[in-house]
């Protein structure tokens, strides 16, 4: 059982980090403080009531579960952003709002590619399915610490070098490019991950039964499980995911606030998402499509400014909306004929 003291300090150990992240920004205000602070609050309360009373037991989540807590974080995340509407008094409220939302759904729709490349791995490594909440739990605070220091460290160098936002719009068309092409059907074998390959290599590991436990002492030897590997596996993922995220949402606002507060609860309904979609993933085949275009658009709009041509936030939201519906509706009006077996090899 993980220990409810550490998940505690682990929780809190971010908020130091995120209140210089969002002071070191000039366009940061007071309100924008007094929302961060009830942002923090929010975070923070929710997951000691979900550590804490609601998941201390290793359980299986079941679909009603997993759509109720689906539907409470976007109801959350849309309360969040008619709060930034209402309070945030910039003078440009509805751009703010309408930036906030679209950082938040090209999130949401890269967590889908994120939930696949998860749920492959725990497949792979045969993870009981009543230690999966357990493991994502861990993913999520993970990705508040790392994706504070990577807005951080983004925010920071954009500031000194305002440039580094067109190499973010190049390298979002080349992504964008790169998930239209790629074959849905791609073979992944979590074993040829560099990451595990250095775990084995130099980590004490162990190939008994985990039961739930991510590291144990036997005859005055520590060891590492395979719980222990999923979770460093499924947190690197989360890092490379990020590289992608991180990026279209400077090219969506430069306002590290928005980007850290839709990131962050985008990243919160993600363990519901994966328990609710985890075993329909596959019907929703043109996502990925979807994604892709919202991706190269998003670095077309960031390489327009170079002219001087800025595109409106107006137009872009809109653009994520219409592909993700269109992406969705699509997919189930016309499913794939066959689908791949599987993406793991055995």
């Amino acid at each position: 059982m993980m220990s409810y003291s550490f998940c505690l300090t682990w929780i809190l150990g971010f908020l130091p980090l995120g209140q210089s992240l969002f002071h070191f920004s000039e366009a940061s205000n007071n309100n924008e403080s007094v929302l961060f602070g009830v942002f923090v609050a929010v975070i923070v309360l929710f997951l000691l009531l979900d550590l804490g009373i609601f998941h201390r037991k290793a359980k299986k989540i079941s679909t009603t579960s997993a759509l109720i807590q689906s539907i409470f974080w976007v109801i959350i995340s849309c309360l969040f952003g008619y709060v930034i509407y209402r309070f945030d008094n910039n003078g440009n409220n509805n751009v703010e709002v309408l930036e906030y939302f679209s950082a938040y759904l090209t999130e949401k729709a890269l967590s889908v590619d994120n939930i696949f490349v998860i749920l492959v791995i725990l497949k792979f490594f045969q993870v009981e399915e009543r230690y999966y909440y357990k493991i994502l739990v861990w993913g999520i605070l993970g990705a508040i610490i790392f994706r504070a220091l990577f807005i951080f460290v983004g925010s920071f160098f954009i500031a000194k070098f305002h440039w580094i936002l067109y190499l973010f719009g190049v390298f979002l068309i080349y992504t964008g490019i790169k998930i239209y092409f790629e074959r849905p059907d791609k073979k992944i074998n979590p074993e040829n991950n560099i990451v595990v390959k250095f775990c084995r290599k130099y980590l004490p590991m162990s190939d008994a039964p985990s039961l739930g436990r991510f590291m144990f002492f036997d005859k005055g030897k520590f060891y590492f499980t395979t719980l222990f590997l999923v979770m460093v596996l499924i947190e690197t993922t989360d890092l490379i995911f990020a590289v992608d995220s991180i990026p279209a949402a400077f090219a969506i606002t430069q306002n590290e606030f928005l980007i850290y507060t839709s990131n962050i609860f985008a990243v919160m309904g993600l363990r519901s998402m994966f328990f609710l979609l985890a075993g329909i993933l596959r019907k929703f085949y043109l996502l990925q499509k979807g994604l892709s275009i919202i991706l190269f658009f998003i670095g077309i709009k960031m390489l327009l400014e170079l002219f001087e041509i800025e595109v409106e936030v107006v137009y872009y939201f809109s653009l994520i909306i219409v592909t993700l519906t269109l992406s969705i509706v699509l997919s189930v009006a016309f499913p794939q004929k066959s689908l791949a077996k599987s993406n793991v090899i055995d």
